[in-house]
């Protein structure tokens, strides 16, 4: 019971809220304390099962045989099964990750694809000592009705939010919002404001028995997203999926993608460095593993392509996140999150491989501990 208050006070939790988030009858994650004094997660891709609606091809594995460096250890899997799901949860808590965020899908017609993996997860007897969330993957034209998003909600609630190793902050569920200009966009198409729907969001957790939900909006070191819109829309803290170059406040539509994984590491330090002192909300530190999207089609800028890391440019890059977090311990509670598991269409991946075997989660271990 000591190690689950102290996860959930890394976890941003501050005591007042806490004990509200239980009289509200919000249940609290048992997770044991794996990584102490860091809570470090992981985004999980959900595209390597074949014939899915909604993957980025029909058979995904067959445009990464082309890229056999990139050929995961368990070999070209079936995502889904639940062996493969929960050797991927064993080798997650034997390196040091203590949650992990599932890349989600709502569609039009209000239903969730690419839930494969989750599903699985949930139903595993091995993911004690994990806690989960949600990535709202929000790529497409949805929500196109507030129809649309409250039935969303509503199934985010009911199938996700009770579970007891569902990630809380303040009590609340924590949901990851890919990206704030789409959602922004697609609520004005039907005259209503993000601030609207959160609202809509917000009295429906309460209704069900939580103390609300905890947005955490994706933002670029941009002052427009960090200090004015995000906060004012409803976001209580920010994140990244990934990012491609660096801002330091300032919008800069001509600057270029980073060219390699140095440039791409200083990018990533210039956005942590400028939202750290900025934002007037906590920031989940992003870090990244490295970008190449030739497997996908390739990026519009072909040079961005190389940004793959070494497990040594990798572990380095790890460190200055640490140092953030360390420096910025009230910003940030030590909360950080790895993209990716398993982007291995766009190069962003730590999942052991038949090249980096397990060196990329042990340099993970190396800098964050674990057990």
């Amino acid at each position: 019971m000591i190690a689950s208050t102290v996860r959930a006070l890394r976890l941003l939790l501050v005591l007042p809220c806490f004990v509200m988030g239980l009289a509200y009858g919000a249940e609290t994650s048992t997770a044991p304390d794996v990584t102490p004094g860091y809570s470090i997660g992981v985004f999980y891709f959900p595209g390597w099962k074949d014939d899915e609606p909604g993957a980025p091809a029909k058979k995904p594995w067959q445009r990464l045989k082309a890229y056999p460096s990139r050929e995961p250890l368990l070999g070209w899997y079936r995502e889904g099964e639940m062996s493969v799901m929960e050797q991927q949860i064993g080798w997650m808590k034997n390196y040091g990750i203590d949650y992990v965020v599932f890349d989600w899908y709502w569609s039009e017609s209000k239903k969730p694809y690419l839930e494969h993996a989750l599903k699985t997860f949930l139903k595993s007897k091995k993911r004690d000592g994990m806690q989960f969330s949600i990535l709202w993957s929000n790529h497409m034209n949805v929500p196109e009705t507030e129809d649309q998003f409250t039935a969303m909600v509503d199934y985010w609630i009911a199938q996700y939010f009770g579970d007891s190793s569902y990630l809380r902050i303040q009590g609340k569920p924590v949901v990851f919002v890919f990206s704030q200009q789409n959602l922004r966009d697609n609520a004005k198409r039907f005259g209503r404001t993000t601030r609207e729907l959160f609202d809509m969001a917000q009295r429906k957790a309460k209704e069900a028995g939580y103390p609300g939900i905890y947005f955490v909006g994706s933002a670029e070191a941009v002052e427009y997203w960090v200090k004015d819109y995000g906060p004012r829309q409803g976001y209580e803290a920010f994140s990244a999926y990934n990012y491609h170059r660096g801002f330091s406040g300032k919008y800069l539509p001509l600057r270029p993608l980073a060219h390699s994984y140095l440039e791409l590491d200083e990018a990533y330090r210039e956005s942590w460095d400028w939202i750290l002192t900025n934002s007037p909300v906590p920031y989940v530190v992003p870090m990244t593993s490295g970008w190449d999207k030739r497997p996908w089609g390739g990026s519009k800028d072909p040079w961005h392509d190389n940004c793959e890391s070494t497990p040594d440019q990798f572990e380095a890059h790890l460190r200055a996140a640490k140092e953030r977090l360390d420096r910025f311990p009230d910003k940030t509670q030590r909360l950080g999150v790895i993209c990716c598991w398993n982007e291995f269409g766009e190069g962003s991946y730590i999942e052991p491989t038949k090249r980096w075997r397990f060196e990329y989660l042990e340099r993970v271990r190396s800098v964050f501990g674990g057990p």
